[in-house]
This record gives structure tokens, C-alpha cells and sequence, in this order.
């Protein structure tokens, strides 16, 4: 039964008012939510099919706002003394949200990254897979699985660290990667005939590598305080106690790190075999130098051999 406190109350325009806002801003994030399902469904790539349904999500909050504003327009210095006075206390015990949220102003302001870009974060290796207002969503790289695979594992990032924690960006700015490989060859083998074989696999396997990375490399010049670098693959030899040791330094996208070191260690591994002897890989060996001499008696009572 609805008693005259209830019908004087709900008959206040404040909670009139409130009453829109709340019906408002449901018909208007079904809207969104029938947008959204619009985009999905009609747009197949699948980039612009995410940059879109995050406009709408954004078009959506703007509109709530804006519509709020409309309706309380003529209450909005008092709402606005309420809320500094509620605003002071939650904005102390939500400082880490807060903080998330300047974070993703920040990313987005300032290009920190991108949804496609891999980033490290502290510990954390992975592709950026969804940009929220508080949190980054991570598809993970490495982990347990070598190399920069994907594991499996879907990491929500705190949008916070970005103003705190250096961001390791592989794909923004310059999307290749500097990566080496080391050759062991044994004493004895052909020096020459070895340093040969590693730069004509370099030159056929990435010399296409080298020329887009160069591309890139001159728009990162535009942007950023970069000096002239040696992009294309260079060989260099050092000696060590047990071996002479090749190094191949080169440029790869970084998608392609894993894959490109099979295809170069394959090509090298055959060529190898058919140098005919004249290139030897080398392990680790061990050499007894001047070695104590020793002396094996028999026990005549225990008729058994004694080391000394």
C-alpha cells in the first residue's frame, strides 16, 4: 500500500529526475548494445570491426553524459558541490582506478601502445589484444613456451603501470628487431670458406629483410633522435680457449625471430655437410694438462689391484 510519505516522495522533481536519467541511460546503452552487434555481424575485418564497437562504447558514455546534463541543467552547481564533497573521499580509497584511468588516457595521448603492438611489461611479454579504460588485455607470449610463442594465458594489465613502468614496445616506432645467432667451429677448419658460407646466407635469406628495415628505419629518423645504423647483416669472429666463434647479427620483423633462425641454422647445418670437411662445428671438450702421475700394485693378501 502506498502510504502519502511515498506519493509525496515520489512526486519530488529531484526524483523525477532520476527516474529519466535511469530510463535514459538504459534505452540508450541498448542502443549501443544493438550497434555493437550490429558492427559484428557486418563488418569482417576484424581491426575496424574493433576500432568501431569501441567508438560506439565511447559514443554511448558520451551520450549518457550528455543526457544527464540535460536533465539535471538547472540543479548543476548544487549536484556539483555534492559530488566535490562525495568526490574528496572516493577519491582516496579509488586512487588505483583513478590512477588506471589516467593511464589510459595516457596510452591513448600518448601512443605508448596500440591493440596488435607487443609490448613487455616488466615480466610480462605479449600482444595487446583489447585497451580498456582501466585495464589492458594481454595475449601472453613465452612463458613456459620457448621463444616469443603465444602460451595461451590472457593477462589483464593494470592501465597504472603504464605511469609507472617502463613499456617495451616491439612494434610501434620500429617493428624489427635486431637478433644474432653464434657459430662454434672448431680449430683447424677454414676460417675463410666459414665466413663466406654464413654471409651468402645472410645475403639470400635476409636481404629483403634489410631493405624494409631500412624503409622503417627512415621513418623512425622522422620522428625520433636516431643516428645513421648499420642495418644490413654483419659477421663478426672472436677466439675463445675452445673454439673460434662466428656471430651473425641481423634484422628481422619480430614476428618471424623463431622462424628465421630455423631457416638460417637449416641452411647452415647443409652447408656444413658439404663443405667436405672443411667446416667443423665444435663442442665443448675437456684436456688433462700434465696429469699426476699414478701407480697400480697388487695386494698379495687381498689379491686385488690398489691405485696410487
Amino acid at each position: 500500500m502506498i502510504t502519502k510519505d511515498w506519493v509525496r516522495l515520489l512526486s519530488e522533481p529531484l526524483v523525477i529526475r532520476a527516474a529519466i536519467v535511469l530510463l535514459g541511460t538504459i534505452a540508450i546503452l541498448l542502443v549501443v548494445r544493438i550497434a555493437q552487434h550490429a558492427v559484428a555481424t557486418r563488418i569482417e575485418i576484424a581491426s575496424a570491426r574493433y576500432r568501431m564497437r569501441k567508438w560506439v562504447s565511447l559514443g554511448g558514455y558520451l551520450l549518457v553524459l550528455l543526457f544527464m546534463s540535460l536533465v539535471f541543467k538547472d540543479q548543476l552547481g548544487h549536484i556539483a558541490v555534492v559530488f566535490g564533497v562525495i568526490g574528496a573521499g572516493v577519491a582516496f580509497a579509488l586512487q588505483e582506478i583513478i590512477a588506471s584511468f589516467g593511464g589510459w588516457v595516457v596510452i591513448n595521448l600518448g601512443g605508448y601502445y596500440r591493440v596488435g603492438d607487443r609490448i613487455r611489461v616488466n615480466d610480462i611479454l605479449g600482444d595487446v589484444i583489447d585497451i580498456g579504460t582501466l585495464k589492458t588485455t594481454i595475449m601472453e607470449c613465452g612463458g613456459w613456451v620457448d621463444a616469443d610463442l603465444y602460451s595461451g594465458r590472457i593477462i589483464h594489465l593494470a592501465n597504472s603501470t603504464a605511469l609507472s613502468d617502463p613499456i617495451y614496445n616491439y612494434t610501434t616506432g620500429f617493428h624489427f628487431l635486431w637478433d644474432e645467432i653464434v657459430l662454434p667451429v672448431k680449430y683447424g677448419s677454414d676460417l675463410r670458406v666459414a665466413r663466406n658460407m654464413l654471409e651468402r646466407i645472410a645475403q639470400e635469406l635476409l636481404d629483403d629483410f634489410a631493405s624494409q628495415a631500412k624503409e622503417a628505419w627512415l621513418d623512425a629518423r622522422r620522428h625520433y633522435l636516431l643516428d645513421d645504423e648499420l642495418l644490413m647483416p654483419m659477421v663478426t669472429l672472436i677466439a675463445t680457449d675452445n673454439w673460434v666463434e662466428f656471430t651473425l647479427r641481423y634484422l628481422v620483423d619480430y614476428k618471424e625471430r623463431r622462424q628465421m633462425k630455423d631457416r638460417l641454422f637449416t641452411r647452415i647445418l647443409d652447408e656444413i655437410e658439404l663443405s667436405g670437411g672443411h667446416i667443423a662445428i665444435a663442442s665443448t671438450t675437456i684436456q688433462f694438462v700434465d696429469p699426476a702421475p699414478f701407480e697400480i700394485r697388487i695386494d698379495p693378501v687381498a689379491q686385488r689391484p690398489a691405485v696410487h
